[in-house]
């Protein structure tokens, strides 16, 4: 069979993560989100904490990426760059599900990439983020709101695309039929995909 190699970007509590995890399983291909933090961390020699806290963060200007080396570039984008060299190296290997990260971006220039943006409405998403990652009642909408926002700031600094403007993936799905749809209707769009690696 042949599997493209599959990025998912999510709005914060869709559920993008576990869709990516299981679609994974199903397909029989790698799975790739947090496993980068550590695999960026062996390649740069900086800890897994640092990394997390500093991975979605922005630089205050572009001008860096114009007039310094890679050495020089603020740590985030130094990550950033790291990173990326990840997702192209795991990508050239076979087909696989990565997670985040701007991978769609990254691997844009790829034939076999299927992009995939995951979404629903906030009052789903901050229900669904209560329950999954426990955490204390109170303004969860506002919560979630800052969340994308965050992902949003991080993702258009470092592509030339808007965070989830649907004309930039191959699919947006939403999430508010469950997990089991998402996945079903992502793993007959990968066993469809006219242009996949042998896995």
């Amino acid at each position: 069979m042949h599997y493209p190699v599959i990025t998912i970007s999510r709005e914060y509590g869709s559920g993008g993560r576990a869709i990516g995890e299981r679609l994974a399983k199903e397909l029989g291909v790698p799975f790739y989100d947090k496993e980068l933090i550590f695999m960026a961390a062996k390649e740069s020699g900086l800890s897994e904490e640092y990394i997390k806290k500093t991975e979605q963060m922005k630089s205050t200007s572009f001008l860096y990426g114009l007039y310094m080396s890679a050495q020089q570039l603020p740590m985030n984008d130094q990550i950033f760059l790291v990173q990326s060299k990840i997702i192209r190296q795991v990508a050239q290997e076979g087909p696989c599900v990565i997670v985040g990260r701007c991978a769609d971006y990254v691997l844009r220039e790829r034939k076999d990439l299927l992009s995939v943006f995951i979404h629903a409405p906030v009052a789903f998403r901050a229900d669904r983020a209560q329950k999954v990652y426990e955490k204390e009642a109170g303004n969860m909408e506002d919560f979630v709101r800052k969340k994308d926002k965050k992902r949003a700031a991080f993702y258009n600094y470092f592509s030339q695309n808007k965070w989830g403007d649907a004309r930039h993936y191959h699919l947006a799905i939403s999430s508010v039929y469950g997990v089991d749809f998402a996945v079903e209707v992502l793993k007959h769009a990968a066993e469809s995909f006219p242009g996949g690696t042998e896995k």
